[in-house]
């Protein structure tokens, strides 16, 4: 009897520890795929940018359209960043077919691709903003508005709850679960290959098993991903939405996963500890025996095991910090 009832306390704490997991990120959700259950969740039904989310719902509707994938497209001065003024991807003038356009906008968050693509949609860039909105409203995304394809506009917004739901649509597209489960590829630029790698570095890293992904990162929006997982027996979707830092939304993304394996939460990224030690050991060292910082505003987050843990990757969505 005794032994029963000390299970049983077991049982309720491991539930109750589950149950309390917390998010750095400002907006998050998990989904179990076949139930449709909400695992996990916080603030998930406020919307907030999406920064390069958006171009899961570029992509589809790309596709919907069923263009020639082979065809060449050109990219022009039209698909330059206008908003922000970033600079990075496919340069203009180069010629690339709309199939490996689609592959940069998903896999390295090309924003030149992306243009170039929504630009070359039937009727143009009305006509694929007018096509954005029918797929809104078909998906029943009630907190999702998406004014361009990219993602740099702060005016595109969405609820982590909504961006589950795009999740789970884009994944049922196989070019799109095939581009965004890959760790690089490489795909011809104006006759030259150019490999590039995924912008979540947890796809093919160790213990994770990814069928879908894209992140996205501006200043308004913060670290983003949205992914397709298989964990624990079981499919899930997780958004998560806000987190100031890449070693957050790393983090949070860890902590999901053992949370589904039933094992307990990590206050930290492992590894953090002891780089938070030497940061702390440099800052009172004498001067001389300080080495220069790391240029760059994401120098802080390089501490995140990129192999196991980090989201990061270079993601070009914002002016100066870029992940």
């Amino acid at each position: 009897m005794r032994r029963a009832l000390l299970l049983l306390l077991f049982l309720f704490a491991c539930t109750t520890g589950r149950a309390e997991l917390s998010f750095a990120s400002a907006h998050a959700i998990v989904v179990d795929e076949q139930s449709g259950e909400v695992l996990l969740q916080k603030d998930e039904a406020s919307a907030a940018p999406i920064a390069s989310l958006t171009k899961l719902m570029t992509a589809m509707v790309v596709l919907d359209a069923q263009q020639d994938p082979r065809e060449a497209l050109r990219v022009s001065a039209d698909d330059l960043d206008r908003l922000k003024g970033t600079h990075g991807g496919v340069p203009v003038g180069a010629v690339v077919s709309r199939g490996d356009l689609l592959t940069l906008a998903l896999m390295a968050s090309d924003n030149h691709a992306a243009s170039a693509l929504a630009r070359n949609y039937p009727g143009g860039l009305l006509a694929f903003e007018a096509a954005v909105r029918r797929k809104i409203e078909t998906l029943g995304l009630a907190s999702t508005v998406i004014e361009e394809p990219t993602g740099l506009s702060p005016n595109n917004r969405s609820s982590a709850q909504d961006i589950a739901k795009l999740l789970h649509a884009a994944a049922a597209y196989p070019q799109i679960a095939s581009i965004t489960s890959q760790r690089r590829v490489s795909v011809p630029v104006n006759g030259r290959r150019w490999t590039v790698k995924n912008t979540n570095a947890l796809v093919g890293a160790p213990g994770w098993n990814i069928l879908a992904s894209k992140t996205g990162f501006t200043n308004e929006a913060g670290r983003c991903v949205s992914m397709r997982v298989q964990a624990a027996g079981r499919t899930v979707m997780v958004v998560l939405m806000g987190a100031l830092r890449s070693s957050e939304r790393a983090l949070d993304a860890l902590n999901v996963r053992r949370w589904l394996a039933g094992e307990a939460p990590l206050p930290v990224l492992p590894g953090e500890r002891k780089t938070r030690r030497m940061a702390t050991a440099a800052r009172h060292a004498p001067a001389a025996e300080v080495s220069p910082p790391q240029q760059g505003s994401d120098a802080a987050d390089s501490s995140a095991p990129a192999a196991a843990e980090a989201t990061s990757g270079a993601e070009p969505d914002a002016g100066q910090s870029v992940k």
